[in-house]
C-alpha cells in the first residue's frame, strides 16, 4: 500500500476531515454527507436502517466517519472515487472558500506522504508515471512468487540490483541485465507455453498490436545477443564503448515494461488505476 491512500487512511482524519470541519464554513451537516458518500466504498455498507439513524444525526456521522478504518474499505481506486466525490459533496453546500480548503488539504496530504496520485482541479486524481511503474513492479512480484522457479530469478535479479550498490561496473550491470533477461524468459516460458525458448523467439510468437512493438523487443534481445560476454561471445566489432549505469537504468524500465506482453496475470488498469 506504498504510495496509495489506503495506507495513510488512518492519517486523514488528522490532515484532512477533522479541518475541514473546523473550517467556519463547514455546515453542520458535513459528516451526514460525507458519510453517505463514504458508505458506498465500505467492504459491507451500513443496512438501510442504521444508515437513516447515522445520517439524521450530525454527531452520529461524525462518530460513525472517524470509525471507518482502512480494512473496512473496498479498494484503493474506490477511495480515490471517494475524495473526488467528497469535492462534489462540498460543492454542493455552495462555498468556493471550503472546497478551495479542501483541495488544499488533499494536495498538502498527497505531497507530506508522497502518495501516487497528481491532484488537478476542481478535483481530480490522477496516477503519477512513478507510482504507474511502482504498481508495475508490485504486480510482477505477485506474480513471480507464486511460482518458484520465478521467484528464485527475481530474488537473483533484485539481488543483482543491490550489488551494484558496492560495484557498478560493467561486469556487474551485464549480470544484473542478464539476470532480468532471465525472468523475462521464465515469465513468457510459463505463462505464453514456449518452454525452452530464447526471448527472441518468444517476442516473434506473442500478439501485438503493431510490429514496431515486436521489433523492439527483438531488437533489445538482439543486443543482450550481440554484446561480448553478456549472454553469449557476442561480436565484439558491434561494441561502441562499454556498458554503464545508463543502459542499466533504461533496459530496467523497458524490459520491466515488455513483461505486461508476456503474461495474462498483470492487469494493466490495476498498474494504472490501482487494486479494485
Amino acid at each position: 500500500m506504498r504510495g496509495e491512500f489506503l495506507g495513510v487512511w488512518s492519517e486523514s482524519w488528522r490532515e484532512i476531515w477533522s479541518k475541514l470541519a473546523r473550517h467556519t464554513k463547514a455546515p453542520d451537516d458535513l459528516f451526514i454527507e460525507l458519510y453517505r458518500e463514504l458508505n458506498t466504498v465500505l467492504i459491507i455498507p451500513q443496512n438501510p436502517m442504521r444508515l437513516a439513524e447515522i445520517l439524521n444525526d450530525p454527531a452520529l456521522a461524525r462518530k460513525a466517519f472517524i470509525k471507518i478504518k482502512f480494512r473496512h474499505l473496498r479498494g484503493e481506486r474506490f477511495i480515490v472515487e471517494f475524495f473526488e466525490k467528497a469535492y462534489n459533496v462540498l460543492e454542493e453546500f455552495g462555498s468556493d472558500v471550503l472546497t478551495k480548503h479542501y483541495f488544499n488539504l488533499v494536495s498538502a496530504f498527497i505531497d507530506k506522504y508522497s502518495l501516487r496520485y497528481n491532484l488537478r482541479e476542481p478535483c481530480c486524481l490522477s496516477p503519477t508515471l512513478s507510482g504507474i511503474f511502482t504498481n508495475l513492479m508490485r504486480e510482477l512480484k505477485i506474480v513471480t512468487s507464486k511460482d518458484a522457479h520465478l521467484n528464485s530469478l527475481m530474488k537473483d535479479f533484485e539481488d543483482a540490483i543491490c550489488d551494484l550498490r558496492i560495484d557498478c561496473s560493467d561486469r556487474r550491470i551485464k549480470v544484473c541485465l542478464s539476470g532480468q533477461f532471465m525472468l523475462l524468459e521464465a515469465i513468457g516460458s510459463k505463462y505464453l507455453g514456449k518452454d525452452g525458448q530464447t526471448l527472441g523467439n518468444i517476442c516473434n510468437k506473442i500478439n501485438l498490436p503493431h510490429s514496431a512493438l515486436k521489433e523492439a523487443l527483438s531488437k533489445i534481445y538482439g543486443f543482450a545477443s550481440d554484446y561480448p560476454a553478456f549472454r553469449h561471445g557476442g561480436n565484439p566489432n558491434s561494441v561502441n564503448r562499454d556498458i554503464d549505469m545508463r543502459e542499466m537504468v533504461v533496459m530496467s524500465i523497458i524490459l520491466a515494461g515488455f513483461t505486461l506482453y508476456l503474461t495474462d496475470q498483470i492487469n494493466a488498469d490495476i498498474v494504472y488505476r490501482g487494486e479494485l
